[in-house]
């Protein structure tokens, strides 16, 4: 087997892996979730995982930070170059997308952030808002060269973040209450007119 062989391997493994874990975390909660069902859901020996993550604790560490890698990336249309009206439309259309596409994803991170943010709470006093921080000086940037409407650039996020995770983290609510059993494509359509319609609005840019 060659060294390339043994690698496309180990980030095979490695991705079932993250992916098993992170449904198990959103299901089960980190303390009752085991490395048993994770490697069972992955379809892997208890050994194979433990090869790969020593201990729950540093599997757990490798999903929330995956996790934050991707929510912090659909921020990137947000730039000083950027038409304001394109760039928050593109993101709440990114964030939406993250909620239909990954939505153990979000549960796992909402619950982190319900109990207290034990993982994270260094990164989220640190290079998280820093990253938050960078975000908001385009928008006031925006606001300062009369591109958008004076709104609150950090709230503006938290409501953007607010509005745009329901559809993952309270999936099940919306569904209900939808009259469904699922979430519809559609339906997740429905929620990025809405909410960039509102965002616009607020903004002044509709």
């Amino acid at each position: 087997m060659t060294k390339r062989t043994i690698g496309a391997k180990r980030r095979l493994n490695e991705t079932r892996i993250l992916e098993a874990a992170e449904r198990v975390f959103a299901e089960r909660g980190y303390s009752a979730a085991s490395t048993a069902a994770i490697a069972a859901m992955a379809g892997l020996p208890k050994a194979n995982l433990h090869y790969y993550f020593r201990t729950k604790q540093a599997l757990y560490r490798r999903v929330i930070e995956n996790i934050i890698a991707k929510w912090v990336e659909t921020s990137d249309p947000i730039r000083t170059d950027a038409d304001p009206k394109a760039a928050l439309s593109s993101y709440i259309a990114g964030k939406i997308d993250y909620s239909r596409l990954h939505p153990h994803a979000s549960k796992v991170f909402a619950s982190e952030i319900l109990h207290g943010a034990p993982t994270i709470s260094e990164r989220l006093s640190g290079d998280l808002k820093i990253w938050l921080d960078g975000k908001c000086r385009v928008i006031e940037g925006w606001i300062a060269a009369g591109k958008m409407a004076r709104v609150d650039p950090r709230h503006l996020f938290f409501i953007i973040w607010a509005a745009t995770q329901t559809y993952a983290d309270f999936d099940v609510q919306a569904a209900a209450l939808l009259g469904q059993r699922n979430l519809r494509a559609g339906d997740y359509q429905a929620a990025r007119e809405m909410v960039t319609a509102m965002v616009l609005a607020a903004c002044g840019l509709a």
